[in-house]
């Protein structure tokens, strides 16, 4: 178990929060015996978050790629994963008349304000680690004149 502190604090309450909504969908649906819309898309935000996440994650891995094709990679990979998963359900359930725009909309938006979070504060991160690369360097640098 990891000790809560200031820096963590708001992802153990986002963590706490979604086990708890999870599972609270999961035992009405077993103790009520209906899964609903409501319940469905709670799952489905779910599962989005964390296939977004992921993604996002693999920037490590890409990194030899020019940033603006990486981002756009990212985003074209969840969004087609997206929409392969409507088309699939549009076999076996029925799709609203515009499933396929209003996905791509209530995607879209918050994909755009998160991953341009994310990726704002990676590079405030990695200007951080150069500044205090570039101090060990020096330090190092002098220490080796004297």
């Amino acid at each position: 178990m990891k000790l809560i502190n200031k820096s963590n604090f708001f992802s153990t309450v986002c963590e706490v929060y979604a086990l708890l909504s999870i599972g609270k969908i999961v035992l009405e649906a077993v103790t009520q015996g209906k899964w609903g819309n409501d319940q469905m898309n709670f799952i489905l935000m779910f599962v989005i978050s964390l296939g977004a996440t992921f993604v996002l994650s693999q920037y490590y891995r890409l990194v030899r790629f020019p940033l603006t094709l990486v981002i756009l990679g990212q985003y074209l990979v969840i969004l087609g994963a997206l929409m392969l998963f409507l088309w699939v359900y549009s076999r076996f359930g029925i799709l609203g008349r515009h499933a396929y725009r209003d996905m791509f909309i209530s995607f879209t938006i918050p994909y755009i304000l998160l991953a341009g979070g994310y990726y704002l504060n990676l590079f405030k991160e990695i200007k951080k680690a150069n500044v205090i690369l570039e101090e060990l360097w020096r330090e190092n640098n002098e220490s080796d004149d004297n």
